[in-house]
């Protein structure tokens, strides 16, 4: 059998889990703890970077198989051709958060402040990247750019099937369409990363924070990869999928949360070690505010995959697949938790709050002053549910996006053949052996 049809179970599922969803952020707007709505815009914020972040890196990967002339995955490519036709919903996500900061519906970002950025010597500076006029215009080419690409790809690939000859031309202008998307995905994802998260902490940077968040949502899209092709083997399909594909699957798992560690290690020693009071306030916070989170990241993204896939013989049972896939997924939503949250909530508390709005300015600006240039003392601890850690709203929210996501990844399953009959290399994949 060659052909997914989405129904029953399925689709049921993922419609109640995006009512969750829609639930989770209607309560979450109505319910909010401040007049700003920063947690409704914040969850918004979350989910739509790290589920798009997660459907490009599935197009991504297809471009980089392409232009490397590697078929090991070509038995199963179109899942990671419907995962990338996600893009287009992300794209209409942060074009709606785009907006709201264009005008000013939202407070997520301390350089959206015009009076702010007017006062802050470090704002100023960086206002001719950091400002809502590019937020809004570089969201949409870039992310534009990134669903035309990939819708391009798409079309030629399902051309491919119906081709009767063997010149193999859909797949030399996929090869071309492939290595032009790759630089620009390679700066135009790190100018995204840098807009869309980075700067939650306006005063901070870090050259390897593109590179962090990247390597997140590539193996968060590994994860998936793993659970969608289970999910099809177990209905039957995809039988042509074997043990080799899915050890391979296990060891990009494996050595991608390795590299994951490498990069946040290498962000966090570098700090440390240089103990420069503009940069340590971004991690001094977070491991002062946010303990249980801050270890539990490297204990989850880290230990747990090192440890259980380290064998050989563990990335080819699907059941230890499936748990590390599960556990390293939510343990990458929680990193890009700790990436926006703790920045929104200065920046929150920077414009009041609830009724202490009038008075709590000049505490939050210091609270600013303290975190974004890196003093010695951290701001007052206040635990919140939805800032201090993940909520039932929050966790709600991520599981209607996770919903959409997978909906729309099945729907675009089952509209093609499972197995690309006329990719040049698909003899090769389904002769593959580690």
């Amino acid at each position: 059998m060659n052909q997914y049809t989405f129904s029953g179970t399925a689709k049921t599922v993922t419609i109640g889990a995006m009512i969750v969803g829609v639930v989770s952020m209607l309560l979450t707007w109505f319910v909010g703890a401040d007049d700003l709505q920063s947690r409704f815009w914040s969850n918004f914020l979350h989910n739509g970077t790290f589920f798009l972040g997660i459907s490009m890196m599935a197009f991504f990967f297809i471009a980089v198989c392409v232009t490397a002339y590697a078929g090991w995955a070509s038995v199963f490519k179109r899942v990671w051709e419907a995962m990338s036709a996600y893009m287009l919903f992300g794209f209409i996500f942060m074009i709606i958060i785009a907006l709201a900061t264009y005008f000013h519906w939202n407070h997520l970002y301390h350089w959206a402040d015009a009076a702010a950025v007017a006062e802050d010597p470090i704002l100023n500076g960086k206002k001719s990247f950091l400002n809502p006029n590019w937020y809004l215009f570089g969201t949409l080419i870039i992310v534009g750019t990134w669903v035309a690409f990939g819708r391009k790809m798409r079309s030629l690939s399902l051309a491919e099937d119906n081709d009767q000859g063997v010149d193999f031309a859909k797949h030399r202008s996929m090869r071309k369409w492939s290595a032009a998307f790759l630089p620009i995905m390679g700066f135009s994802s790190a100018a995204m990363i840098w807009q869309w998260l980075m700067s939650v902490d306006a005063h901070w940077y870090s050259t390897l924070y593109a590179w962090h968040a990247a390597v997140s949502w590539f193996v968060s899209m590994i994860c998936l990869t793993i659970l969608l092709l289970i999910y099809l083997k177990s209905k039957g399909l995809y039988k042509q999928v074997t043990t080799e594909h899915m050890h391979d699957l296990g060891k990009f798992l494996f050595a991608f949360s390795i590299f994951w560690t490498y990069m946040w290690f290498s962000q966090f020693m570098l700090i440390w070690y240089a103990n420069i009071g503009e940069e340590t306030g971004y991690f001094l916070h977070r491991r002062e505010e946010y303990p249980v989170l801050f270890y539990a990241n490297i204990a989850v993204n880290f230990l747990i995959p090192f440890f259980v896939l380290m064998r050989n013989d563990t990335k080819r049972k699907l059941g230890s697949l499936a748990f590390v896939s599960i556990i390293v997924f939510v343990g990458h939503w929680i990193d890009f938790f700790l990436m926006i949250k703790p920045g929104v909530k200065i920046t929150r508390d920077g414009h009041g709050h609830g009724d202490a709005a009038a008075h709590g300015a000049d505490a939050a600006h210091g609270a600013h002053e303290a975190v974004g240039h890196g003093a010695h003392e951290v701001a007052a601890s206040t635990f919140e549910i939805g800032y201090t850690i993940p909520g039932l709203l929050e966790l709600g929210t991520m599981i209607g996006f996770l919903g959409l996501f997978i909906f729309v990844t099945l729907t675009a399953l089952s509209k093609a053949p499972l197995i690309a009959k006329n990719d040049p290399y698909l003899d090769e994949s389904l002769h593959h052996h580690t």
